[in-house]
Order: C-alpha cells, then sequence, then structure tokens
C-alpha cells in the first residue's frame, strides 16, 4: 500500500454540523475502499489566498492514508461530485524522504487530535491533589 494524503476545503455557509457530515463522508468513501485511514488533521475555518465561488474563506481538512492507487480515482471522484467540496488535493508519499516526512505530519496530526483530550484530563487531576494537601 503507498502512503496518501488528501487536503480538501469544505463550503464555509455550512454548519458544524454538516461539516462533521461531509468530513465522515469522505472517510466512509476511504473505508469502503480498503483505504487504512492513519491520522485526521482538522484545520478548521481559514481565510483562502483567492475567492473561490464567491467564498474568501473554507473549512480545511486533511486525511492521512495508505491505499491501493484504484482508490484515489474513487475518492476524487466522490469529491468532485460533492458540492459542498470546493477544492481537494492529494499528494503522493514515494520516496525514503517523502515517507519520514509522512509519519512526521501523521505524528503531529494524531498528538494535535489528542492534545485536547489530554487538557481536559489533567484539572481534574490536579484538583484532588489540593484538596489532600489542604486538608
Amino acid at each position: 500500500m503507498t502512503c496518501y494524503e488528501t487536503l480538501f476545503v469544505i463550503k464555509p455557509t455550512l454548519t458544524e454540523e454538516e461539516i462533521a457530515a461531509q468530513i465522515t463522508k469522505v472517510k466512509n468513501v476511504l473505508a469502503k475502499e480498503g483505504a487504512e485511514l492513519v491520522g485526521t488533521n482538522d484545520m478548521g475555518m481559514r481565510k483562502l489566498a483567492y475567492q473561490v465561488e464567491k467564498h474568501a474563506r473554507g473549512y480545511y481538512t486533511v486525511l492521512f492514508y495508505k491505499a491501493e492507487g484504484t482508490t484515489i480515482q474513487e475518492l476524487e471522484r466522490n469529491l468532485k461530485i460533492n458540492e459542498d467540496v470546493m477544492k481537494f488535493l492529494t499528494v503522493k508519499y514515494t520516496k525514503n524522504k517523502e515517507l519520514a516526512q509522512f509519519n512526521k505530519l501523521v505524528a503531529a496530526a494524531n498528538k494535535k487530535e489528542a492534545t485536547p483530550v489530554a487538557e481536559t484530563k489533567a484539572p481534574e487531576a490536579a484538583a484532588p491533589a489540593t484538596e489532600a494537601t489542604e486538608a
């Protein structure tokens, strides 16, 4: 299996639930085609370099996965016919240096996902410790 990265931009006029549904739809296409999703980076709403379909902003999402070449054709076909996706780009990683960079990007994306969970647990863990020292 080859390593790939797909970045796609969703229209900013959608609600958070609709954006989440679009991202899930793309992930389901990958799962159906037998791709192994190794990381996701939701970059959020960002300003575009130039207007696309009269929008100056868009919701960016990057998916890192391992798949066969035919999976890319099906994924891009689905992205093309989806009216809520404004732009997309798929990058293939094949060389050793590229694969090393791919692994770094996946690690950063996975670390980014794990950070909010760790932040919510830290205050809870710190609170009992301060109670114990006060007593």
